[in-house]
């Protein structure tokens, strides 16, 4: 009946030979129920049961109608799966009906089969060219980082060489003019020539003091200045700028001032915020030869996270923001990026060293806030300083005693601690002028046998960077021999004493090199006689 239907078939004479023949795949299987009377059912079970997920194979099994097999083989449809029974005698359309369609069912499962095979493949090829594209994006992200690398060491070079040589530059300039100044001093001297010497020491000190203002300057740029944070009410500050900043621009320039009402405490240093404002407003100058308007506004500013996000170590919070705003010729888009790069200048040579924004930026970075710059060719620029709000109770600053004695009582002794043999002996000569005695030590270690002494000393002057021992480890063990010593420390830079807040303890001072006769002398006077 099968053949004439067109269908093939293969004949197990045994279950074994079944099993057997299973191994080689079958679309339909026919049994008759008596060949599993009494037979070990396992071997076709366990070849049943280990189908592959998409096979479900599919079994007629031939019972005779109302005969008691009928009845004993009904539990075999839950053990052998996929169980069509067809009683006997059936009729041969019956029979090709039921394998039909149970052929149909099989093709699918294979056709399933295919189809996981192929998705299987895919997903193969798909694993393999993902392993292959990881390994392309690793060696291009390596390649990449390398030429990062190498682009940011390029790019600090040029920058390094930017900077030496702006300082280069600028510093040979000033030495020009004080050595020159010198070698003419020492010149008229030796020839008894002393009339009109000022003009020559008035142009060695005006060299002097110009690089003086540029080592602060790269101080503040690299962040490294010595700053004296402050409660300031900055709408008082620029209040009180008023006239100088008049004076800094043209008459063809309208200054605005829109100072925000109820502002809050800033926390800054309020000379170096000056200075920075100062600087803003000359730049505005500058940038408008024509005439135009200078708006300087102050505003309360809270900066959320969303903000502060792009810029670092800036913290969210309460800001002031004091800003800067010209209708000038604005900057390229091309080199604002660069605008705040110690020695890079949009002025023409001779007009602008490039330090200006460069100091304004490590000023308020160094502050603990933040600067921003926008601007459109042709339509202006503006430059907003964000520094923290002051948090606490603001306290009236003291005033100066006024009736500090010119010169020194008899007696009074100071401890001067400074390796560099120069400025030794230039604070030796100031306190010699004032009639102080003084004892001299090259570093912390020659200085401990003065302060464990009986030596009296009523102020020690101390270098903060001396070798070995620093000056503030020095002086915290001096305290601790002499409680009430008293400490002005001198600093070119410092790292401990960047910031003054929690660097000096009551009874300690601090001032910058190079310092003026007057400033130390005023030092001297002060701490000596409090």
């Amino acid at each position: 009946m099968l053949n004439e239907a067109g269908y093939a078939g293969v004949i197990a004479n045994n279950l074994e030979m079944l099993c057997e023949m299973l191994a080689q795949g079958a679309g339909l299987l026919i049994i008759a129920a008596e060949a599993l009377r009494g037979a070990n059912l396992e071997p076709l079970l366990e070849q049943l049961h280990e189908q592959p997920a998409w096979s479900d194979l599919p079994i007629v099994l031939m019972t005779h109608h109302g005969g008691s097999e009928q009845n004993g083989s009904s539990h075999l449809s839950g053990l052998l799966g996929n169980v069509t029974f067809l009683e006997r005698p059936f009729h041969p359309v019956t029979l090709i009906s039921l394998v039909s369609a149970a052929l149909r069912g099989r093709r699918r499962q294979y056709e399933a089969r295919d189809r996981l095979v192929d998705l299987s493949q895919s997903e193969l090829r798909l694993q393999r060219t993902m392993e292959t594209l990881e390994q392309q994006v690793e060696e291009r992200t390596a390649q990449l980082r390398s030429n990062e690398e190498a682009l940011r060491q390029s790019q600090k070079m040029e920058a390094v060489g930017q900077l030496t040589g702006g300082i280069a530059h600028d510093f040979n300039n000033m030495l020009t003019g004080i050595i020159g100044s010198l070698e003419l001093l020492r010149r008229r001297v030796s020839r008894g020539k002393l009339d009109d010497l000022d003009s020559l020491i008035d142009l060695g000190v005006t060299s002097a003091n110009r690089a003086a203002s540029l080592t602060h300057r790269l101080l503040a740029f690299s962040r490294r200045q010595s700053l004296d944070p402050k409660p300031v009410e900055i709408n008082k500050l620029v209040s009180s700028m008023g006239e100088l900043l008049k004076r800094s621009i043209n008459e063809s320039i309208a200054l605005d001032m829109r100072l925000s009402e109820a502002l809050w405490t800033a926390e800054a240093d309020p000379n170096q915020l000056e200075s920075a404002l100062l600087n803003l407003v000359l730049n505005a100058r500058d940038a408008m030869p024509g005439g135009g308007s200078l708006i300087v506004e102050t505003t309360n500013r809270h900066l959320d996270s969303v903000f502060t996000a792009a810029y670092g170590t800036l913290t969210p919070g309460d800001y002031v923001e004091l800003s800067v705003s010209d209708t000038g010729c604005g900057i390229p888009e091309s080199v604002i990026g660069r605008v705040f790069d110690p020695f890079f200048t949009t002025k023409p040579i001779g007009q602008g060293t490039g330090l200006g924004l460069s100091m304004i930026y490590g000023f308020t970075r160094q502050s603990n806030g933040h600067v921003t710059i926008h601007s459109v060719v042709g339509e202006g620029t503006t430059v907003s300083l964000f520094l923290p709000r002051f948090v606490g109770e603001v306290v009236a600053a003291e005033t100066a005693n006024p009736a500090l004695l010119p010169y020194a009582n008899a007696g009074e002794t100071v401890l001067i601690v400074e390796d560099d043999p120069a400025v030794r002996i230039l604070v030796s000569a100031v306190l010699k002028e004032l009639g102080y005695a003084y004892v001299e030590a090259g570093d912390a270690n020659a200085a401990m046998p003065i302060i464990e002494s009986d030596q009296r000393i009523d102020l020690m002057i101390s270098d903060v960077g001396l070798p070995g021992m620093n000056g503030r480890q020095l002086a915290e063990i001096g305290r601790q021999i002499r409680p009430e010593l008293k400490v002005l420390f001198i600093t070119g830079y410092a790292e401990h004493a960047a910031v003054r807040g929690g660097f000096l303890d009551p009874g300690m001072q601090l001032i910058t090199k190079p310092f003026t006769f007057e400033l130390l002398t005023a030092k001297v006077r002060e701490m000596i006689k409090q």
